[in-house]
C-alpha cells in the first residue's frame, strides 16, 4: 500500500459490484500524452508512492517522459504478480527454501521468506517425446515423466503448501504462457480492496505473450523473480517506446505466423532491444486477441522487453470466451476507461519511433536454420535451403563452421545483409540464413565437403526401407505456446490434415511426427470439429501439454535413423511451430532448424525434406493417380473461421479450468514433505542445497578489484543462454553424465538439465556444456572444452574441470564473447553456473538485456569492450592474464563509467583498455556489492 499521495491520485470506482480504490492517471499533468505501457507504469509509481523507493519527482519524470531521449532515467517498478514455469521455478523455490535456513541461522524470522506476491508455476516443461505416433503416447509420455521427475513434483508440492501465495498448475494441463492467457490473468487485479493493472514478471522469455491481453509484463532471470516474489521492486530504466501500426488484412495463404516472422525480421532489424513495443491505430481493433499473443509472445526473437497491445472490445471478447466472470469483466472495461487504458484510435500517442506493416503483404515464410529472425518467403524457401547446406553437409560438431557460437559475423550486421534497403516488409525481402544473396548450392557444397548429396538408406526394425539424404526433416512437431494458443492456425493444420488424408497423403516414414498443445481446450476443439482422427491418421497424436520440441525435449528419433544421421554424417532437419530454433536445441542429431506455422509443419511432413519447392513439386499423389499439390490441399480462410465459429465455446475454458490447481490422480498420490523448511535428501539428484549463503555474513564485504585472472572461454558472436547453459539432454561422458553416474543413475535416467535446475552440482558441470558451443582458445572443438592453464602445455579439458583446477589455485576467471552476448531464453543458470564456476567478470561487445542483469544478480560484473573493439580487434587471443582495476570505486557508493583492464601476454607485453561498467542503474549496484540480489534481499529481511 501507497504511503505517500503527493498528487492526490487516491480516489474509488465502482465496478463489478463492489468499491475498489484507485489511483487516477488524470491527476498527474501529461499523463493523457503517455503511450499505454507507460501509462501503466505510471499508474505502478502512483500506487507505490513511498518517499523513498519511488518519489514525486520519478512520477513527474515518468509523466514528463521525453520519446526522443536516451534512457537515463531509473524506476521501481512493482509487478502485481509472478509467474514461473518448472525449469526456472524449481531453483526460485529451492532458493526460497535456503534462504528460510540462511535467515534462521543469521537469527532473523523465516516466515519472512514468503511471497508477498502471488506466484503461479505451470509445470509445462518437463514432458519429453519419448512415444509418438500412437494413441497412447500421451499417457505414457505423462508416466515416464512422473517417473523421472518424482523428487522435484514432491519439491514443488511441499512448496506449494509450505509458502503462502504460490500455487503449483500441476503436468498434463498445458503451457505457461497459454494458461496465463487463457486463465490466470487478471487484466485488472483486485488485491486489498484496490483495483490496478495486472502487471508481472516471469521467469521465461516468452512472459510477454500475456502483452497481447494488454496485460505488461516480460521475462526476467529466475534471481529478479525471486526478489519480486520477497518484495524487491524491479530497477529499470523509463525506456523508449516504439509505435507499431498494423493495416490491412492477412491475404489468403498466410497466417499468423507468417505475421509474427515477418514482425520478427523487420523488429530485429529496426533494433529495439531494451525498448517496448506497443502496436496502435485503426487496424488493432481487427486483429485477433489469438493472433495478438502470438505476436506479443516473439517479442524475445524482436528483442523488446515488451511487445503490447491495448485494451479494447476484442479483450472483453476474449476474456468472456475463457470464461473470466462477468464482474471482472465488467470492471475491467469500467478501469480501462476510467485511466485513459481503452484504446482509441483516433489518439495516436506520442512515440520515440514508429513503423508499419501492411498486413496484405505479408506472404507464407519459415525462419532457420538457426535463427527465428532469418525469415524466408515459403516461395524461396528451397533456394535458401541449398545455399546454406555447405555450411552445414558434412560438417561434424568440432567443426561446424556456421556455429551461433563462433560465427564471424554480428547479428545486425548478417540481417542488414539480408534485406533490401528499400523496404523491410516488402513480400519479397526473405532471409537466408547468414548470407544476402544465395549462393550456387552446389559450389557452396563442393568447396567445403566436396558434394551435396549423400544418400543414405534406412531399414527399420520392422523391415520397412527408405532412403534419406541431407535436409531430410527427420522432426515435425506442433509446439509452444506461440501457436498452440492460435486456433485459426491450429484448426488450419488440422484442416490441412483432413484434406491429405482425403486426397491419400501420407508423411514420410522418417519424420517423426507430434502434437502437444498448450492447454485442453486445444484437444476439445479439436474433438467437436471431428479433426483429431485426420491428425492421428498423419501420425500427429497427442504427446503432451507441454513446450516438448521448442524446449529441446523432442525425444530420440528411432535408433536406425539416428544411427544413419551420424554415421553418413548428414545435415538433417527439424520444423516445428515455436519460437527458438537455435543450433543444438532440438536435437543433438539435427542441424538445422526451421520455425514454420502449424500447416506448414504438417506440410514439411509430407514432403520429408527441406529441399522441396511446394509451387512446383507434389507433395505425392491421390487416389484417383492425379497429382497433388499444397495449394489443393490447404484451407480457405472460410473454412477455418467456420470451424472455429462451430467448434469452439465459453465451456470448454470453464470445464478445463475449473480445478486447474488439483491435479490428477498422479500428483494427488505423491507423497509430500511437510514443514516450514524442507528435509533436504542428500540423495536426491534433482533437489539440492544450493551454496549461495555459505559463511555469508550479516554486513557486505567491500568489493575488490580482479588480478590474475585466466579466459575459460573466448567466443563469438550470439552466444545464447542455450550455449551457456544447455536445457535438452545430458550428453554421455561429460561432467554432468559422470557425476549423475557417480550417484548411481542410469543412462536412461539422465532426464534433461533443464529437469535438473534444482541440483547446482549437474548444473555448474553443464555450464557452457553446449555440444555445439565453440571456445575459441581450442582450434576446432565444438562442446564444453577449454585449455586449462593451471597444467603444463595448457591441455585441452573440460571446462568444469578446469575450472575446479583454478579454483583450487585461487585464481580467477573471466569470459570474453563478442555482439548479443546471453541472447535467448532467460536461463537464471546461465549466470548461475558462470558466478559457481569463478568467472568474476564477462567482457563483451554487448549484452542481451535480461543475461545482463542475471550475471549482476550473481555477483559477476558485466564488462563492454570499447566502442568498435572486440576480443579481435585488440589483439586478444585468450591466453593472457587478466588485470581488471577500478571496481572499488563501488565501495565510494558510486559506479565507474569504466575500468582498466591490463591483459598481459605470456612474453610479458601488455594490452590495455578501458572497458565499459555495464552496471546500468543504482540498485544494480547495491546488488553486486551485496555479491548478489539473493544476498541484498536476505540482508534487508535481517535489517528490518
Amino acid at each position: 500500500m501507497a504511503t505517500t499521495d503527493s498528487f492526490g491520485a487516491r480516489g474509488t470506482i465502482q465496478a463489478g459490484g463492489a468499491e475498489h480504490e484507485i489511483f487516477r492517471l488524470s491527476a498527474v499533468e501529461g499523463a493523457e500524452r503517455l503511450p499505454f505501457s507507460l501509462k501503466v507504469l505510471l499508474e505502478n509509481l502512483l500506487r507505490t508512492e513511498d518517499g523513498a523507493n519511488v518519489t514525486a519527482d520519478h512520477i513527474r519524470a515518468l509523466a514528463g517522459w521525453d520519446p526522443s531521449a536516451e534512457p537515463d532515467t531509473e524506476i521501481q517498478f512493482t509487478p502485481a504478480r509472478v509467474i514461473m514455469q518448472d525449469f526456472t521455478g524449481v531453483p526460485c523455490v529451492v532458493d526460497l527454501a535456503t534462504m528460510r535456513e540462511a535467515v534462521t541461522e543469521l537469527g532473523g524470522d523465516p516466515a519472512k521468506v514468503n511471497p508477498l506476491a502471488p506466484a503461479e508455476l505451470v509445470i509445462d516443461h518437463s514432458v519429453i517425446i519419448d512415444v509418438f505416433g500412437s494413441a497412447d503416447a500421451f499417457e505414457r509420455n505423462v508416466d515416464y515423466e512422473y517417473a523421472r521427475n518424482k523428487e522435484r513434483y514432491q519439491f514443488l508440492r511441499w512448496g506449494q503448501g509450505a509458502f503462502d501465495e504460490f500455487k503449483v498448475v500441476p503436468p498434463g494441463t498445458g503451457i505457461v504462457h497459454q494458461v496465463n492467457i487463457e486463465h490466470l490473468a487478471r487484466v485488472v487485479m483486485t488485491r486489498n480492496g484496490q483495483a490496478y493493472p495486472d502487471t508481472l514478471v516471469g521467469t521465461d522469455s516468452h512472459t510477454t505473450m500475456v502483452n497481447g491481453l494488454g496485460v505488461l509484463g516480460w521475462g526476467v532471470g529466475g534471481i529478479e523473480a525471486e526478489a519480486a516474489m520477497l518484495g524487491q521492486p524491479v530497477s529499470m530504466l523509463i525506456p523508449k517506446v516504439v509505435g507499431f501500426k498494423l493495416t490491412g488484412e492477412i491475404p489468403a495463404g498466410a497466417t499468423a505466423t507468417d505475421v509474427v516472422l515477418t514482425i520478427t525480421e523487420m523488429l530485429r532489424r529496426r533494433g529495439v532491444v531494451g525498448k517496448f513495443v506497443e502496436f496502435y491505430g485503426e487496424g488493432v481493433g481487427a486483429v485477433p486477441l489469438a493472433n495478438r499473443a502470438t505476436i506479443g509472445n516473439m517479442s524475445p526473437e524482436f528483442g523488446s522487453t515488451a511487445a503490447i497491445f491495448p485494451i479494447d472490445d476484442e479483450t472483453i471478447r476474449y476474456m468472456k470466451l475463457t470464461g473470466r466472470p462477468a464482474a471482472q469483466l465488467e470492471l475491467t472495461e469500467a478501469y480501462a476507461r476510467e485511466q485513459g487504458l481503452w484504446h482509441d484510435p483516433s489518439r495516436e500517442p506520442v512515440f520515440s519511433e514508429t513503423l508499419e506493416l501492411d498486413l496484405s503483404t505479408v506472404v507464407p515464410s519459415i525462419a532457420g536454420p538457426k535463427r527465428p529472425q532469418d525469415r524466408i518467403a515459403l516461395s524461396q524457401s528451397k533456394e535458401a535451403f541449398r545455399s546454406v547446406l555447405g555450411d552445414y553437409a558434412g560438417a561434424p560438431d568440432q567443426d561446424d563452421p556456421d556455429d551461433a557460437a563462433s560465427s564471424g559475423s554480428s547479428v545486425d550486421e548478417s540481417v542488414e545483409e539480408t534485406f533490401p534497403a528499400s523496404d523491410p516488409a516488402s513480400p519479397s525481402a526473405h532471409g537466408n540464413g547468414d548470407s544476402g544473396k544465395p549462393r550456387d548450392p552446389i559450389s557452396a557444397a563442393s568447396g567445403a565437403h566436396g558434394r551435396v548429396s549423400r544418400p543414405t538408406t534406412v531399414t527399420t526394425a520392422s523391415g520397412a526401407s527408405f532412403e534419406i539424404d541431407h535436409g531430410a526433416v527427420v522432426i515435425a512437431s506442433i509446439t509452444s505456446c506461440t501457436n498452440t494458443s492460435n486456433p485459426s492456425v491450429m484448426l488450419g493444420a488440422a484442416l490441412l490434415a483432413k484434406n491429405a488424408v482425403d486426397r491419400g497423403l501420407a508423411v514420410k516414414p522418417w519424420v517423426k511426427t507430434s502434437m502437444a498443445p498448450g492447454s485442453k481446450v486445444v484437444t476439445d476443439y479439436y474433438e467437436k470439429a471431428g479433426l483429431w482422427p485426420y491428425l492421428e491418421k498423419l501420425g500427429y497424436h497427442l504427446v503432451g501439454y507441454g513446450c516438448t520440441t521448442c524446449i529441446g525435449n523432442s525425444g530420440p528419433l528411432s535408433d536406425e535413423i539416428s544411427a544413419a544421421v551420424n554415421e553418413a554424417d548428414l545435415a538433417v532437419a527439424s520444423v516445428l511451430s515455436g519460437n527458438r530454433n537455435f543450433e543444438g536445441r532440438i536435437n543433438p542429431d539435427v542441424k538445422m532448424n526451421y520455425l514454420a506455422s502449424p500447416p506448414l509443419v504438417i506440410a514439411y511432413a509430407l514432403a520429408g525434406t527441406m529441399d522441396f519447392d511446394f509451387e512446383t513439386q507434389p507433395l505425392g499423389t491421390a487416389t484417383d493417380g492425379t497429382e497433388v499439390f499444397l495449394r489443393d490441399i490447404w484451407p480457405s480462410a472460410t473454412d477455418v473461421q467456420n470451424t472455429i465459429d462451430s467448434s469452439i465455446s465459453q465451456e470448454m475454458f470453464t470445464k478445463d479450468y475449473a480445478d486447474v490447481f488439483a491435479g490428477d490422480e498422479r500428483w494427488k498420490g505423491l507423497p509430500t514433505p511437510e514443514g516450514d523448511t524442507f528435509d533436504w535428501d542428500p540423495q536426491s539428484t534433482y533437489v539440492r542445497k544450493p551454496p549461495y549463503f555459505e559463511r555469508m555474513s550479516p554486513d557486505p564485504s567491500p568489493v575488490s578489484d580482479i588480478s590474475g585472472a585466466r579466459v575459460l572461454a573466448l567466443l563469438g558472436d550470439s552466444v545464447t543462454t542455450d550455449h551457456i547453459s544447455p536445457a535438452g539432454a545430458i550428453k554421455p561422458g561429460t561432467p554432468a553424465a559422470e557425476y549423475l553416474t557417480g550417484h548411481g543413475v542410469e543412462k536412461k535416467d539422465f532426464n534433461s538439465f533443464g529437469s535438473r535446475r534444482g541440483n547446482h552440482e549437474v548444473m555448474i558441470r553443464g555450464t557452457f556444456a553446449n555440444i555445439r558451443l565453440k571456445n575459441q582458445l581450442l582450434d576446432d572443438v565444438s562442446g564444453g572444452y577449454t585449455r586449462d592453464f593451471t597444467q603444463e602445455g595448457a591441455p585441452q579439458a573440460f571446462i568444469y574441470d578446469a575450472a575446479q583446477n583454478y579454483a583450487a589455485a585461487g585464481t580467477p576467471l573471466v569470459v570474453l564473447g563478442g555482439k548479443e552476448y546471453g541472447s535467448g531464453s532467460s536461463r537464471d543458470w546461465a549466470a548461475k553456473g558462470t558466478a559457481l564456476l569463478g568467472v568474476k567478470a564477462v567482457i563483451v561487445e554487448s549484452f542481451e538485456r535480461i543475461h545482463r542483469s542475471n550475471l549482476i544478480g550473481m555477483g559477476v560484473v558485466p564488462l563492454q569492450f570499447p566502442q568498435g573493439e572486440s576480443a579481435s580487434s585488440l589483439g586478444l587471443d585468450g591466453t593472457e592474464t587478466f588485470d581488471i582495476a577500478g571496481i572499488t570505486a563501488l565501495n565510494d557508493g558510486s559506479t565507474p563509467r569504466t575500468v582498466a583492464v591490463t591483459a598481459t601476454k605470456g612474453d610479458g607485453s601488455t594490452i590495455e583498455f578501458d572497458a565499459v561498467v555495464r552496471i546500468d542503474t543504482p540498485g544494480e549496484a547495491d546488488y553486486y556489492r551485496n555479491g548478489g540480489i539473493l544476498q541484498y534481499v536476505l540482508r534487508g529481511m535481517l535489517r528490518s
